[in-house]
């Protein structure tokens, strides 16, 4: 057997039924990715002889005499890039770059007239983060990258830090690591929706060759806690233990295997009898909060944080304002509806997963696929009682997390087997486990009744919206108040009431996901005002442009106002303005004939950072060579706050990028950073980034003051040096002087994540709807966000394309559907529609011009907020095309046409009410 890859040969047989993937990785090719093993996504694309070839699929056998080649072996012998590396490195073709190895290799192999095609040429590769236009103008030569001078860095596109690395596929995420002595972990799953284990027998699995141990309930701790992580943990209900003798629903962890193969591991889960009291479940949580329902967890209440444990009710929230049955007497018109938004999964490439180990000194060390490494080795600590100093976790760079990664799904039971066994463990989901043993957004029913007066003054807004969190309350109840609050907030109405419920079910838990509540309630808000303006003959953008909140004004929710936030900078007339000059323009794909055509627009408000706190430490220091270290806590995982951390820092210290090392990520080398999460990589981390940059450039003109004699007001940074009247010193020389005289050239920043400002969004949608067929085909995409100062707009271009990207994937296919039983129907990309090239439009990206009194260099967030103003637009769209109010997603082609068939709606023209 002679298998050649990237120009080494290996001889070593593969085992029966081994995968080329497997193959090459084994031998240190961590380029290749596994991001389905079933052919799905292309992250595994390698060449074979020159053709590409998904790797997953490829058995490892055919290989024999054949040239192999990853992305690894793409670039020259002497180091040159291929144009094609060279190519997405110059337009930034990526993000979090779990996929980018795939899509160089593809792109690699195709001819002229692939090329020419790239909807058909791109069909077997996925993209969860770009939206698919950075690839596109990386395919197509467009050079976005800028090369700015020393203290240049703001406001310029310039690269991420790691960019060299993610295509040459020596970027290093979490299994790409080589572990001597590493066992497998593989979990066995309950098949029912709640029963409780009676008995488990583990003795045919212990007996099969390279089982070390099974772990069951009576081997895990008997406390409870909660996957979700939040600096506070009291935010969450305690109802989850790492293994439990009562399961809750299909998919839910019952024992652990722990082997020396994987394949070991599998066997092993498939040998233990399990006995099993079937009990009785509940799937809707409509019929969850009626009496007699079957109780999810009877815990109490107080102890657990559950807000009525018998009713199945995690969290509630009621309130109101004014009175709004005076204000519905009051209106010409109101409109009353009820809207459903479905479950979607995260699907980011890379699934949950980590290796821990413990070291020389008995350290456990975690390495995870994590937003929060802070918050998880406190909550190992808690839950093994180890103190902090005795526990490292380690974020490598992160395959994607949209929320779902705020949680510790896995770190947990390997961090039991590693205790147990003392060798180290890796546990890595499937796509499969992805979908029914992870988490998903939360599926909402929004019940929501609006008033006006005929002159479009807004009246009273009532909502009461039931929220499914799952068998487990991880992220429900500030899911639910989330929804609830900047969706009411950002209208002005005398007289708003809320009841939200945060309601357990027996089915798989759902959890943080982009948007955190308010693109679902969003999408209720902004239709249903919608519909309000048409039955008072007006402009819908009109309409709502009157009864938006001005600066200045309170935001107010029937929940209560948040009193750290604050509308610290105000875009949403100028994101409007915006979407106004796009409705004049004669722009976009003309519509098929005969086809329906219309257009509609949706706006969304957002908090810049969760309430209650939200903590940051950053570390910068001179470097003996002249050089900066940056250390930050938060995790990367394509939202871009590496490269704008280096930027901010690169600023103040007079700098450029290339001389800012960055360390993050890591428990042992950075201060305490709270994650990754509700926007506030930039808007929190940043500002402490900021504030340590700002102290230490302070500190170094403050040392060369007294170092030189010379006046402090005369000296400055510059590049490599500080000038001052007598010439320059430079960095090294001032490093050297100042280590001489036992002054350390660092400084610290910090920042708590309050006060909180606001961002803003408008989505407009031109598209055209096929009545014969109900396929809808988007003629235009425009997207207007208040990110207050843009410190890299190139990058946030990029994550506004791949929210909005991601949010028509929920608007028009992505949907976890789940059976009677219980269990996840959708457990594979090919069944689970993602969104791929051919769907996403080139949405028209505008910022608007904006400077944030509390960001950093006036700054505010925009990772999650394009999110959710996308599928009221749409749905506001459609609206306008047919005629008809579609109230539940996902805006199916057979359920638009059913729609239409039913209500005999033709080819006929229609003229937009908006035009």
């Amino acid at each position: 057997m002679n298998i050649e890859v990237n120009g080494r040969v290996h001889d070593e047989e593969p085992r029966p039924g081994q995968c080329l993937r497997t193959y090459v990785r084994e031998r240190g090719w961590f380029g290749v990715k596994k991001g389905c093993d079933a052919g799905d996504c292309g992250a595994c694309t390698v060449h074979v002889d020159g053709e590409p070839v998904h790797s997953c699929l490829y058995p490892a056998f055919r290989a024999d005499g054949r040239a192999v080649t990853t992305v690894e072996g793409l670039a020259a012998p002497d180091g040159e890039l291929h144009p094609v590396q060279r190519k997405f490195l110059d337009a930034q073709g990526f993000q979090c770059g779990f996929c980018t190895a795939g899509y160089l290799m593809t792109t690699a192999a195709l001819d002229a007239d692939q090329l020419a095609d790239l909807p058909r040429a791109f069909k077997g590769n996925l993209c969860r983060c770009t939206g698919y236009r950075a690839i596109e103008d990386a395919v197509r030569g467009i050079k976005h990258v800028e090369a700015p001078g020393a203290g240049e860095s703001v406001g310029r596109n310039l690269p991420a830090p790691a960019g060299p690395q993610a295509v040459t596929g020596t970027a290093r995420y979490t299994f790409d690591i080589d572990v001597p002595g590493l066992l497998h972990m593989k979990l066995l799953r309950s098949p029912h929706a709640h029963a409780r284990v009676t008995a488990i027998d583990t003795a045919a699995a212990l007996r099969v060759p390279g089982v070390h141990a099974v772990l069951t309930h009576e081997d895990a701790p008997a406390r409870h806690f909660s996957t979700a992580r939040h600096e506070h943990p009291e935010e969450d209900p305690d109802d989850t233990r790492v293994l439990d003798d009562t399961v809750r629903y299909v998919g839910q962890r019952v024992a652990a295997v722990v082997a020396d193969s994987e394949a070991a591991a599998e066997e092993g889960c498939r040998r233990i009898e399990v006995a099993y009291e079937v009990l009785p479940a509940v799937l809707d949580p409509q019929e969850a909060m009626r009496p007699g329902a079957p109780v999810v967890h009877d815990k109490d209440p107080v102890t657990a944080r559950i807000a009525r444990p018998r009713d199945n009710v995690v969290g509630e929230a009621h309130g109101e304002i004014g009175d709004v049955e005076e204000g519905f007497a009051a209106a010409d018109a109101v409109y009353e509806a009820t809207f459903r938004t479905q479950r979607v999964q995260h699907a980011s490439l890379e699934t949950h997963g980590a290796v821990a180990w413990l070291d020389e000194d008995d350290r456990l060390n975690v390495r995870s696929s994590t937003q929060t490494p802070f918050l998880t080795r406190r909550a190992l600590c808690a839950l093994y009682g180890l103190p902090h100093d005795r526990v490292r976790v380690v974020a490598g760079r992160v395959g994607g997390g949209f929320g779902g990664k705020q949680e510790m799904l896995v770190e947990d039971i390997v961090a039991l087997a590693v205790l147990r066994l003392r060798r180290p463990v890796k546990l890595e989901y499937t796509r499969a486990e992805q979908f029914y043993g992870a988490t998903t957004r939360h599926p909402f029913t929004i019940g929501v009744k609006a008033g006006a007066r005929s002159d479009g003054t807004l009246t009273a807004l009532r909502l009461r919206v039931v929220s499914d969190t799952g068998a487990y309350g991880n992220h429900g109840p500030a899911v639910m108040f989330h929804s609830v609050g900047e969706s009411t907030a950002v209208y002005r109405a005398p007289h708003k009431k809320v009841d939200a419920y945060a309601v357990y079910t027996h089915t798989v838990p759902a959890g943080a996901f982009r948007g955190y509540g308010l693109g679902q309630v969003m999408f209720a808000v902004e239709s249903a005002l919608d519909e309000l303006a048409r039955r008072l003959g007006l402009d819908p953008l009109e309409f709502k442009a009157r009864n938006i909140i001005g600066p200045g004004e309170p935001m107010l929710t029937p929940g209560g106002h948040e009193e750290d936030l604050h509308i610290a900078s105000y875009g949403l007339d100028q994101c409007l303005g915006i979407v106004r000059r796009a409705r004049t323009e004669p722009r976009g794909e003309p519509a098929p004939e005969g086809w329906l055509v219309g257009e509609g627009a949706a706006l969304a408000m957002i908090a810049t950072g969760p309430p209650g706190g939200h903590i940051a430490d950053a570390r910068a220091a001179l470097l003996p060579d002249g050089g900066f270290d940056l250390a930050v806590g938060t995790a990367e995982f394509g939202n871009g706050t590496t490269t704008v951390h280096r930027q901010i820092a690169a600023g103040e210290l007079a700098t450029t990028v290339e001389r800012i090392a960055v360390r993050q990520s890591d428990t042992d080398v950075v201060r305490h950073d709270t994650g990754a999460f509700a926007s506030t990589g930039v808007v929190v981390a940043g500002k402490a980034t900021l504030r340590a940059a700002r102290a230490l450039a302070d500190l170094l003109l403050d040392f060369t003051a007294a170092h030189l004699h010379v006046p402090r007001a005369d000296c400055h940074l510059a590049e490599e040096a500080v000038l001052h009247p007598g010439g320059r010193l430079p960095l090294k020389e001032l490093y050297a002087a100042a280590r001489a005289v036992g002054v350390e050239c660092a400084a610290d920043g910090h920042f708590g994540g309050t006060p909180r400002s606001v961002a803003y969004n408008a989505q407009w949608f031109r598209l055209a709807v096929d009545p014969g067929t109900g396929e809808i085909r988007i003629l235009r995409s425009v997207h207007a966000a208040d990110a207050g100062k843009v410190m890299n707009p190139m990058q946030c271009r990029g994550q506004v394309e791949g929210g909005v990207a991601q949010a028509l994937g929920a608007t028009l296919f992505e949907n976890v559907r789940i059976d009677g039983r219980g269990e996840v129907e959708t457990a594979a990309f090919r069944r689970y529609r993602l969104p791929q090239y051919a769907d996403v439009p080139r949405t028209e990206v505008h910022f608007t011009e904006t400077a944030d009194a509390i960001g950093p260099l006036g700054a505010k967030s925009m990772s999650e907020s394009p999110f959710n103003p996308v599928a009221p637009a749409f749905a506001n769209a459609l609206r306008d095309a047919t005629g008809l109010r579609f109230t539940e997603l996902p805006l199916t082609r057979d359920r638009v046409w059913l729609a239409l068939h039913r209500a005999g709606v033709t080819g006929q023209p229609r003229v937009s009410s908006s035009s």
